[in-house]
């Protein structure tokens, strides 16, 4: 080989070089290759960071859960860190994946696991742990009787589906409910229909603003009256925008949010909270603190917080003597169309995260496959309003047993608890879920903040008009960092070249060149005589 062809290539190598260099900011997850066998000879210490609501039953039931799998498992010990809020959950993993001391299994989200994709690596696919005949869902060489891939109601695992490949295992699954104070709704003089419409809810709560000439409240005597308070502002508007057939967001991350059916539904929230008919959690407080103390008819929240709302409620957090005694019931969210209702799916998901060593991923794995067995789902579920995710332990003889029970005590078999799991279980085909991209987690922060901002802005006695409401948009896209991205979809500000795509393109512009100048030489050699 001459020294030119030599040259060319060296030069041929290095484009070869730039062009991995410039593919490495796509941040693909690599496929995880399951070990051949769980080596077992070897001890693996495994961190699990996990969320509850200082319910100190859910802790004693992870304490449990681990326990009896490290049982099964003596050479796997799991260590338990229990966080108060999935937001905390995230800011940790966040903070860890720069040092690479994330934990092995954790409590989460699909929307934050789409940030964590944005890492190298990050987390594990699930795709080949779930298919794999010895270790993977219903597996051989299991030493617990975990559900089989089919037997995970489909509606559950697909949510944890991104970026074309399995990153999340369901864990429990909620939706919304609306709890009423039926006694007072009657007391106004109006019969609650079977399904909530939007209508209703808001004609009857504009009826209990109503006050006497002395400040009280017509309908409770009491100064304080809030006919209807929304725990989860982003679950409302996201809601009221899928009813509508409105855009929120497109599958592919299109931010679609801003738009004129959004501008509506924050006129009629003005409207309303200008009535004195609407607060929210984060302005004025805890949505069951004021449905008990008999100061709110119309009280939205997860079904899983079932067990601290109506006058019996196991939980509470206002004095005994501050309880009114009244009927719960328990409904879906209000609808914009009854006879199609649609009610989002939320509830925590189970993340596996990646580890140099593939048998410590395996033993996370295995782990994380024990939380799904009927031991772990019923007993978690009999905590609170949750309905557990497998059709093994949904349609076993003793989680039916369990719904049977409704109103045999005001604990275990409290009734409106148990309202509120046969609400979801009924109403399963009809639940949603939102796109998930990196910014899907801020993009629901953003629709939240839409309600709070038009809410508080009204009590503060400021106009709501289409000029607020277009400066509410552009102040919320800047400040959830949404601002890139048009409603309509197309970026606004690609911003600079990366570095490794600008070496490409020069790399490539200089090899053309040397290829053009090698051809021009051989070709003028060769007419020479």
């Amino acid at each position: 080989m001459n020294a030119m062809n030599r040259f060319f290539s060296l030069a041929l190598a290095l484009l070869l070089c730039l062009s991995l260099t410039a593919c490495h900011g796509s941040r693909e997850q690599a496929a995880f290759a399951v070990p051949e066998a769980f080596d077992e000879s070897r001890n693996y210490e495994i961190t699990f960071w996990a969320k509850n609501d200082t319910n100190k039953r859910q802790t004693d039931i992870y304490k449990g859960a681990i326990e009896d799998f490290q049982a099964l498992y003596p050479n796997i010990t799991v260590t338990l860190r229990l966080y108060t809020d999935y937001g905390d959950i995230y800011n940790d993993v966040i903070t860890n994946i720069a040092t690479q001391t994330t934990p092995n299994v954790c409590i989460t989200y699909p929307d934050h696991i789409a940030t964590y994709l944005t890492g190298d690596n990050v987390v594990v696919p699930l795709d080949q742990l779930f298919a794999d005949e010895a270790y993977g869902l219903g597996g051989s060489a299991l030493r617990f009787d975990g559900p089989a891939l089919e037997e995970i109601v489909p509606q559950f695992l697909s949510e944890g589906r991104l970026e074309g490949a399995y990153y999340a295992l369901p864990y429990m699954r909620s939706t919304e409910a609306c709890y009423v104070n039926k006694t007072y709704v009657e007391a106004l003089g109006y019969t609650l229909p079977d399904v909530l419409t939007w209508d209703f809810v808001w004609e009857v709560s504009r009826a209990a603003a109503e006050q006497n000439a002395d400040g009280t409240y017509a309908l409770n005597g009491q100064k304080v009256m809030i006919p209807f308070l929304y725990k989860s502002t982003d679950n409302m508007m996201i809601q009221m925008l899928r009813q509508l057939g409105a855009g929120y967001a497109s599958d592919n991350g299109v931010i679609q949010l801003f738009n004129e059916d959004t501008k509506a539904i924050l006129e009629t929230v003005a409207e309303n909270t200008a009535a004195g008919a609407f607060s929210t959690f984060k302005i004025s407080g805890y949505p069951a603190n004021f449905l008990n103390a008999g100061q709110c008819v119309f009280a939205v929240d997860s079904t899983a917080g079932s067990t601290w709302m109506g006058s019996g409620a196991p939980l509470v957090d206002i004095p005994e003597e501050e309880i009114v005694d009244f009927e719960t019931a328990v409904l879906p969210v209000p609808q914009f169309d009854p006879e199609n209702p649609k009610m989002i799916s939320q509830g925590p998901s189970l993340c596996i995260f990646n580890k140099e060593d593939p048998q410590e991923v395996l033993a996370s794995w295995l782990f994380a496959q024990y939380l799904l067995t009927n031991e772990v789902q019923i007993a978690y579920a009999q905590t609170e309003g949750y309905v557990p995710v497998t059709l093994k332990a949904q349609e076993s003889a003793e989680y039916q047993d369990y719904l049977s029970r409704a109103g045999e005590d005001g604990d275990t078999y409290y009734e409106v608890k148990l309202q509120a799991v046969q609400l979801l279980l009924s109403h399963q085909e009809d639940t949603f879920i939102t796109p998930v991209f990196n910014g899907s987690a801020s993009l629901r922060d953003a629709a939240g903040h839409l309600i709070e901002s038009v809410t508080k802005s009204v009590r503060r006695k400021e106009t709501v008009d289409d000029a607020y409401l277009e400066a509410l948009f552009a102040d919320t896209r800047s400040l959830y960092h949404l601002d890139s991205l048009t409603p309509s979809g197309g970026k606004t500000d690609l911003g600079p070249l990366p570095a490794a795509s600008a070496a490409l393109l020069t790399g490539l512009g200089t090899v053309w060149m040397l290829l053009l100048l090698w051809a021009l030489f051989r070709w003028k050699k060769r007419r020479k005589p």
